[in-house]
């Protein structure tokens, strides 16, 4: 088993969290991982990236090589598109489908989603639109974290696992807002699979 999954956003979207629960469900299923971070301007709204890398033999580098990432895993679509070089042929992209505009000259939404649409596998989602139906937007990564799960190649019970682990110290409201985050966004991605 191998994944090579790369993490991209925004700044303050919680990649990292979804990268932390992924990277910890990882290790209690025995695997190796390794993690590389990239924080642009977080506190202004910069890229933020994470290579991810998942194997059950040890890994040599932490840094995924153009055209062999397995799943880009995305908060923010345009973001998603500077990393479709490393994406391989039978890859996939799950992104959220609401921009980010932090720039001025952000490019028209048309073009974007024209672009991600020309790919054979993917999943676009509204997370944002998700989140405040359950109940919180401040869920909305961990609902693009479940819309990944078929691609993942961890077991979902690790997920759930993980996310009880990383979120029990701030309550049991908060663990069981992520875990029905988690499951909506499972469901959907299974829906459009």
């Amino acid at each position: 088993m191998k994944k090579d999954i790369i993490l991209s956003g925004v700044g303050g979207q919680g990649i990292l969290s979804i990268a932390t629960v992924i990277g910890e469900a990882a290790l209690k299923e025995g695997l190796y991982m390794k993690q590389a971070e990239v924080h642009g301007m977080s506190q202004r709204g910069g890229d933020v990236q994470s290579n991810l890398r998942i194997s059950d033999k040890p890994i040599a580098s932490d840094l995924i090589p153009t055209g062999k990432c397995d799943l880009i895993i995305s908060l923010e679509p345009m973001e998603s598109l500077r990393y479709l070089p490393y994406l391989s042929n039978d890859g996939w992209l799950v992104t959220n489908e609401v921009p980010f505009i932090n720039i001025p000259n952000y490019p028209a939404e048309a073009d974007i989603m024209n672009e991600i649409n020309k790919l054979p596998h993917k999943i676009i989602l509204d997370v944002d639109k998700v989140a405040k139906e359950l109940g919180s937007p401040r869920v909305s990564n961990i609902v693009l974290l479940g819309a990944t799960i078929p691609f993942l190649g961890i077991e979902y019970s690790k997920i759930q696992e993980s996310i009880r682990d990383i979120f029990e110290r701030k309550g049991e409201a908060i663990v069981e807002m992520n875990l029905k985050a988690l499951a909506a966004g499972k469901e959907i991605a299974e829906k459009m699979m």
